[in-house]
């Protein structure tokens, strides 16, 4: 009973009970067990053969260094991959942030800024922390310098993408661009996690594990815009503070 009671209390203190924010929250929640349970699964070694299955069975069986499908596949596997790259992830968020700061809504692109870059830095954090071997069954076909899980480029892409998507969906009007936004952003990080499989340099639950932590980091900082668009202090889809700051300082003017 308890339980539930902190959780009401929390989604009052992000900006009221409206099923968009509860949903959320309780999305974060699933997203943080989903990632805890893989993690666990992961340090106990318990997922190794099915990892080492699904990285083998993406190569040929007679030659493990070529992946199956045809040549223009492994091409596109390998643009894929890049859209989780960390400089192109760094032009988008600068390149987004500029296009708010222009549109006048200068907090909004602070926001996309500092949620992006510290996501990126969580990324490397677990990374370190958990210092997993890359998978050694195949042979790598894209560059790696660091450890395996959770997957940077599922892990970043999906912050980055989630984030940019969730943050543009609050200050666009219409609901089918929201949608819209939504459905890009989480294409994209998919298409990315996928082709780090494809490529051999993660496993499966690398990218689970990636997903779920972007997934985490991105939810929060929407119900972080939400939360400050309803005390004004972030512009809303209109690009101005939130009514019910109005309405308060229309209020607390002398007559």
């Amino acid at each position: 009973m308890k339980f539930f009671q902190w959780i009401q209390s929390a989604v009052n203190w992000l900006g009221g009970r409206e099923p968009v924010v509860l949903g959320a929250f309780f999305v974060v929640l699933l997203a943080v067990w989903g990632f805890i349970a893989v993690a666990s699964e992961v340090i106990e070694g318990d997922t190794q053969a099915f990892d080492v299955q699904i990285v083998r069975a993406l190569r040929q069986t007679d030659n493990p260094a070529v992946p199956i499908g045809p040549e223009w596949v492994q091409e596109t596997g390998r643009d894929a991959t890049a859209l989780g790259g960390m400089a192109w992830l760094i032009v988008l968020t600068l390149v987004l942030a500029g296009y708010m700061w222009l549109d006048r809504k200068g907090h909004m692109a602070l926001l996309l800024v500092t949620a992006s870059g510290t996501g990126m830095l969580l990324s490397f954090l677990l990374k370190w922390l958990f210092s997993r071997p890359r998978p050694d069954v195949v042979p790598h076909l894209s560059h790696t310098a660091t450890s395996s899980f959770p997957s940077g480029h599922s892990m970043m892409s999906a912050v980055v993408y989630l984030t940019l998507g969730t943050l543009l969906a609050t200050v666009v009007p219409r609901a089918r661009l929201k949608v819209y936004i939504l459905v890009v952003a989480a294409s994209l990080s998919i298409i990315v996690g996928v082709s780090r499989v494809y490529l051999g340099v993660h496993y499966p639950t690398d990218v689970f594990a990636g997903w779920a932590a972007g997934l985490v980091w991105a939810l929060t900082c929407w119900l972080i815009a939400h939360y400050l668009q309803k005390r004004g202090a972030v512009e809303s889809d209109s690009g101005s503070v939130s009514p019910q700051t109005t309405t308060r300082a229309q209020t607390t003017e002398p007559t």
